[in-house]
């Protein structure tokens, strides 16, 4: 019966919600586990048992963050539950939720980023580098990336962030002369291969190129500026540098694709932090 209900829970969430496949596959192991434990139906599972849930997740030391995921599905679920008339009341609805740490997220400086862009880069690594920190794109956004997504002349791409939800993105003169520079270099290695893909981003054999691949290069990168790095920092130093710059709060949402601007507000820390880090810097020597 949970198994089943579970089931349209998942459906209901692809496609009313239009969630990535990572983000169904989190849904279906948290909420899977979480029956499982629980071990009866959906709708005689009471507080207590979640309170038990909790307690054991915390002693097999799962971290906030994970823990605080794991609540928000479950209490998505119970959400839809009742709203399906398949519960009667909600256990979750003065479930405590974890607190938990402010962590801001690692930038770059723009020096690092020049220093990695003049490395000898392939035509192919200087749009990796200029998509991820001149657009700020997300690495799936960015190996999703197809041509006929992407308008040099008028200087934009479109892509297609959480949620399904698309968003014009400018191209800078450099991103625009990567592009450039790149496509020729990918026609050959199209014709080379005999494969046909209408994605921007292939490998030397004509395979589409993956998540994996874009990782593994940045963290290579990473290594010349003595930096532990990720494509995401690369997304976070773009909107950094933008509001260092005088950006507006509304555009950086906007460009970033974020739903909440309350997510964007993040960045503003940083660069607060940055600048009280420049400023002592400054007056301790």
């Amino acid at each position: 019966m949970s198994v089943q209900i579970l089931a349209e829970y998942l459906e209901y969430l692809d496609a009313e919600k239009g969630l990535a496949e990572n983000t169904l596959e989190a849904y279906r192991r948290d909420l899977g586990n979480f029956l499982e434990f629980c071990g009866c139906n959906v709708a005689d599972i009471r507080r207590s048992q979640l309170n038990s849930y909790i307690l054991k997740l915390r002693d097999k030391k799962y971290s906030p963050t994970s823990v605080a995921r794991k609540i928000a599905s479950i209490r998505g679920f119970f959400k839809w539950l009742c709203a399906n008339e398949i519960c009667s009341s909600d256990p979750t609805l003065i479930l405590e939720q974890p607190k938990l740490p402010q962590k801001l997220p690692k930038v770059m400086t723009i020096e690092e980023i020049e220093t990695i862009l003049k490395q000898n880069l392939t035509p192919e690594q200087k749009v990796i580098v200029e998509l991820l920190y001149g657009c700020g794109l997300r690495v799936s956004e960015l190996v999703n990336l197809e041509l006929n997504n992407i308008d040099i002349n008028a200087r934009y791409l479109q892509c297609t962030g959480k949620g399904s939800k698309e968003r014009i993105v400018p191209l800078g003169k450099k991103a625009c002369k990567a592009i450039k520079d790149y496509l020729p270099q990918r026609d050959y290695l199209i014709n080379k291969s005999r494969r046909n893909t209408k994605k921007l981003l292939i490998t030397e054999t004509g395979r589409t190129l993956t998540r994996q691949d874009v990782y593994n290069f940045i963290s290579e990168q990473g290594k010349k500026i003595h930096k532990h790095i990720s494509p995401h920092t690369l997304r976070h130093s773009f909107a950094t540098h933008l509001l260092e710059n005088g950006a507006d709060l509304r555009i950086v949402q906007e460009l970033l694709g974020h739903s909440d601007v309350a997510t964007t507000q993040l960045y503003t820390h940083i660069s607060k932090k940055r600048l009280k880090d420049v400023y002592f810097a400054i007056n301790s020597s």
